[in-house]
């Protein structure tokens, strides 16, 4: 008789599904969270099917919030890495925070919006959905740093001081490929008094989407470990978002870590948008990660809902596919669960107050 490998749990590093509620709200495309749906990556159905057991759940505002969300993201556009203001950012970012706010209670306590590590494997144990607040980009922030402590009492745990563009704390590194991470100036003063301001309070700094420069900046200001939520290795897929075996070693210095990230760009040797991308693929970014930032730095942060995820794992409900993949490449299953969820759970423990 064989025996039932159990379900592992995942905790995910990095999505964009309430930015996808948010835009889709009103249309044809709005989805229930709490019904299975065959649009987007996560509902929490899909999520139960695949072991999702909850993440990292992005805040993040388009530079143009009035484009037309139904036609496909054009990485190519320039009007997607303009500047924007600060009080415009901070009213999108509301939306999306009141959005994982109703969701919360709405779900009959299936759903539980999570201040610290604590809280989160009580969710796990008792079944419940659990969302960490995060931030990606940190436009709605002042430089007051006014709405950084409001947030923060709302549940704001992470926070990326910028996406691919410019703003007031650092310059964003391009989805360049190829090219290296170097690509322009790091932190800004105002941005390494944020860094120490999220250190203070105990809110995550990412690396994800910083230059090399702001890198190395954030990683002199900073007292927290290094962390990079949805970033993959330089050395397969050299992308401008990709962290080089040098920042790797920096991370792990600091008893950090990297997620992996799912979309095909940053996972493809030749950097193509194809989801004909195997999870052989993966499974060598994991690998090339886990020898460099040992067993404890490395995690997941598939990014979905933001990107283009390969064939095989189409939403969350397919994430065993990748579980199986990396027991088929011999990793062992306390490392698995390590990947899959323990830690970014020892991580958080770590940069939280």
């Amino acid at each position: 008789m064989t025996a039932t490998i159990p379900r592992v749990p995942v905790f995910d590093g990095h999505n964009d599904t309430l930015l996808k509620r948010v835009i889709t709200k009103g249309t044809d495309r709005e989805t229930d969270f709490f019904e299975r749906s065959t649009l987007g990556h996560i509902d929490l159905p899909r999520a139960q099917e695949g072991g999702l057991v909850g993440g990292l759940f992005a805040m993040f505002v388009p530079s143009n919030i009035r484009q037309d969300f139904s036609k496909p993201y054009n990485p190519s556009d320039t009007k997607n890495y303009d500047e924007i203001d600060q009080s415009q950012a901070l009213d999108f970012t509301l939306k999306m925070a009141a959005e994982a706010f109703r969701l919360e209670r709405s779900s009959n306590g299936r759903v539980r919006i999570c201040h610290n590590v604590r809280e989160i494997r009580e969710c796990i144990d008792q079944g419940i959905f659990a969302i960490s607040l995060h931030i990606e980009g940190a436009e709605a922030i002042d430089t007051d740093f006014n709405a950084l402590e409001v947030l923060y009492n709302a549940g704001l745990r992470s926070l990326g001081p910028v996406w691919s563009r410019k703003n007031v704390f650092a310059d964003g590194a391009p989805m360049r490929f190829p090219s290296s991470p170097d690509t322009g100036p790091g932190l800004t003063d105002t941005g390494k008094a944020l860094v120490k301001a999220c250190n203070e309070l105990g809110i995550l700094i990412d690396l994800s989407h910083l230059t090399e420069k702001g890198f190395w900046d954030v990683a002199a200001t900073s007292n927290k470990p290094l962390v990079a939520s949805h970033s993959n290795a330089h050395a397969i897929c050299p992308n401008a978002r990709n962290l080089t075996d040098r920042q790797l070693d920096a991370i792990r210095e600091t008893n950090g870590l990297v997620g992996l990230n799912f979309h095909t760009a940053f996972l493809r040797e030749d950097g193509g948008y194809s989801r004909q991308t195997p999870l052989e693929t993966m499974v060598k970014h994991v690998s090339h990660l886990i020898d460099r930032l040992g067993e404890d730095g490395v995690a997941l942060g598939s990014d979905f809902d933001g990107c283009m995820t390969p064939t095989d794992i189409p939403d969350a409900a397919a994430l065993p596919a990748l579980i199986e993949s990396f027991r088929q490449a011999g990793f062992g299953e306390e490392l698995i669960a390590k990947i899959a969820f323990k830690n970014w759970l020892s991580v958080l423990d770590c940069t939280q107050n």
